[in-house]
C-alpha cells in the first residue's frame, strides 16, 4: 500500500464521528451560522469544520466544550444525541435555547418578537 492509500484509508469517516458531525451541522443551521462564522467563533479553520461535520476527522474536548457554549447545547447532545435527562423539548428548540438566555437578551428577544408578531398582525 503506497502513502496516498494509507492517507485516504485513514481519512474514512468514522461512524460515531459522522454522528456527531451531524448534530453539530444540525445544532450550527438552528443556530443561524454559516461554516465560517462558527470557524472563526471556536478558533478553527473553516476547512476543519467542514471535515468534522462530514465526520472526517474527530474534534478535541476544547473545541467540544467551545461548540457547546456558542451553540447552546449540551455535550451530551452533541456527543450523544440525547436530551437533557427528564427534558421532552429538543435541545435545538426555541424554548431550550431561550432558557439558556440572560434576563437581558430575554427581554430582547420578546421585544423582537413582539414587533414581528405586530408585522403578521398577530396578537401577543
Amino acid at each position: 500500500m503506497d502513502k496516498k492509500e494509507k492517507v485516504k484509508r485513514r481519512r474514512q469517516p468514522k461512524e460515531l464521528n459522522k454522528q456527531i458531525g451531524e448534530r453539530c451541522r444540525k445544532a450550527r443551521e438552528t443556530a443561524g451560522y454559516t461554516q465560517e462564522q462558527l470557524a472563526d467563533l471556536i478558533g478553527v479553520s473553516t476547512q476543519f469544520l467542514s471535515d468534522a461535520e462530514r465526520g472526517v476527522t474527530g474534534m478535541s474536548v476544547n473545541t467540544i466544550v467551545k461548540l457547546c457554549g456558542i451553540l447552546n447545547i449540551s455535550a451530551d447532545f452533541l456527543l450523544l444525541g440525547v436530551a437533557e435527562p427528564n427534558k421532552t423539548e429538543s435541545p435545538l428548540s426555541i424554548y431550550t435555547r431561550m432558557k439558556r438566555l440572560s434576563p437581558q437578551e430575554r427581554e430582547l428577544v420578546e421585544e423582537v418578537t413582539n414587533l414581528m408578531m405586530k408585522s403578521f398582525h398577530l396578537p401577543k
